[in-house]
């Protein structure tokens, strides 16, 4: 039904999605008027006091914000958010939409840009893209692992080394099989087996602190960076 404000147009709702129906006004608002998450949920409530919105409808458009009032399939914090909502959905998933995963790039030709390709350093097979990685805010280093023995990639970050000796990507199609049915194991090469590193649906800590969920990890002293030059398809490798 409709339900018609006193002083505003009249809002969309229904028994079963109020929530969805504010949370759509709120989007529109928010693209239209240039109002935050908060200042478009209040907006809505002037008009209808008793109007509520779910957290996970709330969460959606904070991201919605976030990423500045469009809906980018390619942003690190849409693909961030739609595995953490995948990780509270399954337990040991049987199958997963095929758009979470990332092209396999052994089967995309090569492009004259300035992306990173991720190499296996043992035996050189293309793993995963820049656009892959999901960035995460730096933790606290070692007092992060207060609760537990620190460990040596722990230890590394407090003198001066890198304090993130992995990365944590988007899930890639050739990662599928050992995914499948399970919570957490080892991520291989796809050509070589050489541990890659690991995986878990529950999450894990990164070496600087942060805690990624779900984390889908490669350690960086297992590959290789593979520069693109902007002209032509040659490529050189990063030293």
């Amino acid at each position: 039904g409709r339900g018609a404000a006193a002083d505003g147009p009249p809002l969309p709702c229904s028994h079963a999605g109020v929530s969805r129906s504010v949370a759509v006004v709120a989007a529109y608002l928010m693209k239209t008027q240039g109002l935050g998450w908060q200042e478009a949920l209040a907006a809505v409530r002037a008009a209808k006091p008793d109007a509520q919105v779910n957290p996970g409808f709330q969460a959606q458009l904070k991201l919605y914000e976030a990423m500045g009032c469009a809906v980018d399939t390619s942003s690190v914090l849409y693909k961030r958010y739609r595995l953490e909502m995948l990780s509270q959905r399954f337990s040991e998933p049987q199958d997963l939409p095929r758009e979470v995963f990332a092209v396999d790039p052994t089967t995309i030709c090569q492009t004259s840009n300035t992306e990173i390709l991720y190499r296996c350093r043992k035996c050189r097979r293309a793993l995963f893209r820049s656009s892959s990685i999901l960035s995460h805010t730096e933790g606290m280093g070692p007092t992060a692992f207060a609760h537990k023995r620190i460990t040596e990639s722990a230890r590394l970050s407090g003198n001066g080394q890198e304090k993130c000796t992995s990365y944590f990507i988007e899930p890639v199609q050739w990662m599928e099989p050992a995914l499948l049915g399970v919570m957490e194991g080892q991520l291989l090469c796809p050509k070589c087996t050489s541990k890659l590193g690991s995986f878990s649906w529950r999450g894990d800590q990164c070496s600087c602190g942060r805690w990624v969920t779900p984390a889908f990890q490669i350690h960086k002293s297992r590959v290789d960076e593979v520069r693109t030059l902007p002209v032509g398809n040659f490529q050189t490798a990063k030293t």
